[in-house]
């Protein structure tokens, strides 16, 4: 499902917010002038390489960070922090980073993880269980890597997860790169997500909004089976507040509560067509697809292992192009 690619782009810089999103990295010229929250990025490739400033009122770097403490060629564990419960099947995971470090995560971008003990968590072929996370903590965020992991009964990572305890550690790979997003590319994004699907494009959506410039405007459809199911609500709710005119969205639930005004059911054409921009926008218009393979592939064909595969499904039908559609 993963891209092991390796290549390196320079990105530019960009000023950070601290807000409830937490989240920027280098997308364009820092100002010339210091500002009331002076935090920025410069030049980091794929590995997460590059420098990590702080810059104080008078504009003058206090602290520096010349590489990510993630390594993309070779796993490395890391100690679990502490275990934050978000609902009745998702926790919080905090993972610690040496030296207070940030983790320099790129975006797009995800991690790989495995157990840290080679005979804990294997196939039937007895080859290591290697599954793919997007941390939902801030690239920016020093001495800290935070994982939202929902416990699935038939997935084993997930559960081996769930199963550590704090003080325990987890091995991990990254950045793995996945779309090189780059500030104001488009005017227009959809982001379809479902159930545990959700950290990439809250990755993404975070990371472009934080941006001053950000001219592009997001629209999130996200499905889950029931209320209790929609993961980072409080996150997306305090985004739309605060961008109300650059982000939307909507929630789709199979099993809605009483007095439930959503759309119930799954995404379909029809709801495609009421909240995402027309693919006459052409280069103008992306869309983003990440959640259960089922949705995936009703929604835009399915992947093709590593690859993106054909596109298909709702989206073609309605006359997208491959171009203009990304499945994480």
């Amino acid at each position: 499902m993963f891209s092991f690619a390796s290549s390196t782009r320079q990105l530019g810089r960009t000023q950070l917010f601290r807000t409830a999103a937490r989240r920027c990295y280098a997308t364009e010229t820092a100002p010339k002038k210091p500002s009331n929250a002076p935090l920025y990025f410069m030049g980091a490739g794929v590995a997460g390489l590059g420098a990590y400033y702080y810059l104080n009122a008078t504009g003058k770097s206090v602290i520096t960070q010349e590489k990510s403490p993630l390594d993309p060629e070779n796993f490395k564990d890391f100690k679990l922090k502490k275990i934050i419960p978000y609902n009745h099947n998702t926790s919080e995971f905090v993972f610690e980073l040496p030296n207070n470090e940030a983790s320099l995560l790129p975006v797009a971008s995800c991690i790989v993880v495995k157990s840290s003990d080679p005979e804990a968590l294997k196939d039937d072929k007895g080859k290591p269980i290697i599954r793919p996370y997007t941390p939902i903590s801030p690239p920016e965020q020093q001495g800290e890597l935070t994982l939202l992991v929902k416990k699935y009964d038939n997935g084993n990572a997930s559960k081996h997860i769930h199963e550590l305890k704090e003080g325990d550690t987890l091995s991990i790979k990254g950045p793995i790169p996945k779309f090189p997003y780059k500030a104001n590319e488009f005017d227009e994004v959809a982001l379809i997500g479902g159930g545990s699907g959700i950290t990439p494009l809250y990755q993404l959506v975070t990371h472009a909004l934080s941006n001053r410039s950000n001219r592009t405007k997001f629209t999130l459809l996200f499905s889950n089976v029931t209320e209790a199911d929609i993961l980072l609500k409080s996150e997306f709710e305090a985004l739309k507040k605060k961008y109300p005119t650059k982000f939307d969205v909507i929630y789709i639930l199979d099993k809605p509560p009483a007095g439930w005004t959503g759309p119930t059911g799954y995404i379909s054409k029809e709801l495609i067509q009421q909240h995402v921009a027309p693919p006459s926008l052409n280069e103008k218009v992306k869309v983003f697809v990440c959640g259960p393979p089922g949705q995936v592939a009703a929604v835009a064909g399915k992947k093709a292992g590593m690859k993106q595969g054909e596109l298909g499904g709702a989206l073609k039908e309605l006359g997208y192009t491959e171009d203009q559609v990304y499945k994480f």
